[in-house]
Formats: C-alpha cells, structure tokens, sequence
C-alpha cells in the first residue's frame, strides 16, 4: 500500500513488521480523512498516548534507544474491515500541553479513546465534544500515568487508627 499522498506526512516506519505513519499534527485531521475515504481504513480500534520525558532508559537492551522528537506520542490504531484487514498506525509527537485535534468527527469511537488519553496523560485535545474525565474522579489533581506524576499514593487508613 503507497501512503505517499497521505497529508502531513512526515515519516514512514517498518518495524516488526507493522507500519507507522508520522504526520504533522496541525494536518491529522486530513490524515485521517485520506486513511479513511482513501485508504479504506474505516476502523479505529485504539489510541494510545504515550509519555517518554526524556528519560531513555535501556529497558533490557545493549544500547539506549534514540531520544523522541518530542515528549508524547498519540498512535492511532486503524483497520481496514475488509480481506485481508490492513492495519496501519497513524501517529503524532507532542510537546507538553501542546494540543491534538479530536478525530470524533472521523471515527466516533475516538470519543472515549481521547477522553482516557486527556484524563490519565494530561493530552488536551482540541474540539472534542465532551472533553472531561472518564476513569478518574473529577476532583482528581494531574494525570496518574504521566512519567512526572508523583509517586506515593494516598494514605491509608485501616480500622482501628484513630
């Protein structure tokens, strides 16, 4: 499959066998729109927002792994429903606070998808209809899984303390 005219391209990855499409994010909305009318890639199965923070760390390997061009990935997972069932990662790097277009218009099932990203990463997304949180407690303070979250927890109380 040729993603050459895919708009905002910036990269394309082979890797474990599986692709990766980087666009521009100011243009993922066109991206998207190409993937889907285009391309055929009708579904939306996932997105995953990804903090790296400049902290590389070997994870097991020999080397460290080369740094990221910016601190947050968003990796829409898409699919093709059809034979075959191409499958195609479209992904965005983001600066902090730097905002993502919502693709609810694209693929509705984006609307959870980027409520979890916006509640536990901090990722703000732009025009989202109902950008609020979706696992954590609305009065909750920051994003649990971003790397500067603090570590500690809550204290806990067991029966007996007074």
């Amino acid at each position: 499959m040729n993603f050459n005219a895919v708009p905002g391209l910036v990269d394309v990855k082979q890797a474990h066998g599986e692709t990766t499409l980087v666009v521009d994010p100011a243009r993922l909305i066109e991206a998207a729109l190409h993937l889907r009318d285009e391309l055929g890639f009708n579904l939306l199965s996932d997105i995953a927002a990804t903090d790296y923070l400049d902290r590389p760390s070997t994870q097991g390997f020999q080397a460290l792994p080369s740094l990221k061009p910016k601190r947050f990935a968003m990796n829409y997972h898409l699919l093709g429903v059809r034979t075959g069932a191409p499958r195609v990662r479209l992904q965005v790097w983001l600066d902090e606070d730097e905002p993502v277009p919502s693709v609810v218009t694209v693929w509705p099932t984006a609307d959870w998808h980027e409520r979890e990203a916006w509640d536990l990463m901090g990722v703000p997304i732009e025009g989202h209809p109902n950008l609020r949180r979706i696992l954590m407690d609305d009065d909750w303070e920051g994003h649990p899984l971003r790397k500067d979250y603090p570590i500690g927890g809550e204290p806990v109380r067991f029966s007996g303390d007074e």
